[in-house]
């Protein structure tokens, strides 16, 4: 099928099977087309909350559409690309996770929305990029476990200096391949530009940004900087929407090596047979559902 008959039929199945198509940032430029809302992790575990569709279709990795599952038990939620995981999600485990329970009796853990159900389901609160440094702050605990991602973490302690962290040693592989020498090479190209980057990128690097943010953060900031050429430090499908929104600005992609590849399987094909066949569905068993998902809403009450 052509391009344009796959959008045709996708249109047609969303509104037959009562379905909302929810797209990350990060997606390919096409799927961020079709879809009825792109944002970030934290905008589609809101809009999995609050939907009141019968079929959520999660364009993302697996931890999302586990998180919509985890908030919509009722629903069905699909995911296109069942092949697209997170592999700095696969670096937590909850046996270790339990481990560093008992060796830190006194720490909250704080598991990023980058992390399993069965990661979720043996920690205190969830965060996402956009929100972690207010849910660190709004423990009582002063000592936190922040997993899995270190650079994440290491931004948050900067901000949260009052808390001991313990920092899980995981990280994305798209932004911790980021280095300063790519940095100082793309401002030597462009001298005028801001630079806006994500925290997942490693401290020396995020030491450079203009502005440090979730996607969400680096798409608002834009508008909020008297500047009309934008350094971005972080994955590739946020310049489509960037272009979109801002038409008169400029947009650098701080290297070509942020490309997440997971991010990318899915396709338009993808979507229509998920539409079709209502496949492959995305479900988490009890007890991990109930104590996972206890996390979650915790997270989205101080959000």
């Amino acid at each position: 099928m052509s391009q344009l008959e796959l959008i045709t039929e996708i249109q047609k199945l969303k509104a037959e099977k009562d379905a909302l198509l929810l797209a990350h940032t990060y997606q390919n430029d096409e799927i961020q087309e079709i879809a009825d809302f792109v944002g970030d992790s934290l905008e589609l575990s809101r809009l999995a909350a609050k939907s009141p569709h019968r079929v959520l279709v999660l364009c993302g990795v697996h931890f999302m559409a586990e998180s919509a599952a985890l908030l919509s038990p009722e629903k069905t939620v699909l995911l296109p690309a069942p092949e697209a995981g997170c592999p700095m999600a696969d670096m937590a485990d909850a046996e270790t996770v339990k481990e560093w329970r008992a060796k830190y009796p006194r720490a909250a853990v704080v598991a990023y929305v980058n992390t399993s159900a069965a990661v979720k389901a043996v920690s205190d609160i969830c965060c996402t990029s956009s929100n972690a440094v207010k849910v660190v702050r709004s423990l009582a605990e002063e000592e936190i476990i922040f997993l899995p991602d270190r650079n994440l973490g290491s931004y948050v302690a900067s901000q949260v200096p009052e808390k001991k962290f313990h920092l899980w040693p995981g990280f994305c592989r798209t932004h911790h391949q980021v280095t300063v020498d790519e940095v100082e090479k793309v401002k030597r190209v462009h001298p005028e530009a801001k630079l806006l980057i994500h925290p997942e990128c490693r401290p020396e690097v995020v030491a450079h940004a203009d502005f440090v943010g979730s996607t969400k953060q680096i798409v608002e900031q834009v508008a909020k900087m008297d500047a009309s050429t934008f350094i971005i430090g972080t994955e590739m499908g946020i310049i489509h929407g960037l272009k979109k929104r801002y038409p008169d600005k400029r947009f650098y992609l701080l290297t070509p090596k942020l490309v997440c590849p997971n991010m990318k399987k899915t396709t338009l094909a993808d979507v229509a047979a998920a539409l079709r066949t209502l496949q492959p569905v995305i479900t988490v068993p009890e007890p991990i559902r109930s104590q996972a998902r206890r996390c979650l809403e915790r997270m989205l009450a101080v959000v």
